[in-house]
């Protein structure tokens, strides 16, 4: 079934007009009136609704209902990723989404091929929600990861919120994820650009008490390395058990 985001207070028995970019998927998708579509605002749960009347430029449902399903991890996890670029970054949000992980911290790294600042950062920041929340619309999930603005890897070592465990994923580290005895309830993850972070970098990451993870012996690429990373922690402490 279709599911689309609202950025809206929704409440069972509404009668809604759905905003335009909505409107356009209806229309790609060849939906009619009669058809059922799921609904949901970010804030919990999901609606079921039903199309009363779909126009050239505008389309109008009903909520018919309210389910307060869940399908967020057990272990809440950030993700700490360099800029990458290409299309790389979208493809890390995009899967990440899919992966579970509940927040995206750009970091704008010194290897970064990317460099963003002022109006186009936003911008970039922008594009990248809309994608989080494209991701959740495909996946089911009801909560939307936040992405936050874009730091510098020092800017970002000062005020990097508490976690029970922060890890750096590096090509020298020895730390293995069944090695961590208790799953911890909230994670940071963070992944470095193409060419990972710089020497200066990793050691400002260490001193700062981040935990440096390898995962086996070959070198992943940075489209590769975080969401290995992730797959791994579900698995270990997730749901992917």
């Amino acid at each position: 079934m279709p599911r689309f985001y609202i950025d809206a207070d929704l409440s069972v028995g509404q009668t809604l007009a759905l905003p335009d970019t909505v409107v356009r998927h209806v229309q790609v998708l060849r939906l009619n009136a009669g058809d059922a579509v799921t609904l949901f605002n970010g804030r919990g749960g999901e609606y079921s609704a039903v199309l009363d009347a779909v126009m050239k430029r505008d389309a109008h449902c009903r909520i018919e209902g309210f389910d307060e399903v869940s399908r967020e991890t057990p272990i809440w996890l950030g993700l700490a990723q360099a800029i990458s670029g290409g299309d790389k970054m979208e493809f890390t949000l995009q899967k990440g989404v899919e992966m579970g992980v509940s927040a995206f911290q750009p970091i704008a790294a010194e290897r970064s091929i990317v460099k963003l600042s002022g109006e186009r950062a936003d911008k970039r920041v922008a594009r990248w929600q809309e994608i989080v929340i494209s991701a959740c619309e495909q996946s089911g999930r009801n909560a939307i990861p936040e992405v936050l603005p874009i730091l510098s890897l020092e800017q970002w070592l000062k005020q990097a919120p508490n976690a029970d465990a922060r890890l750096i994923l590096s090509p020298v580290g020895t730390q293995r994820l069944a090695d961590i005895a208790a799953a911890p309830k909230r994670a940071w993850l963070m992944a470095g650009p193409e060419g990972g972070y710089s020497a200066r970098e990793e050691a400002a990451a260490l001193s700062a008490g981040w935990t440096p993870l390898k995962l086996g012996p070959r070198i992943l690429r940075t489209e590769t390395a975080a969401l290995a990373a992730v797959a791994a922690m579900q698995t270990v402490w997730g749901d992917y058990r």
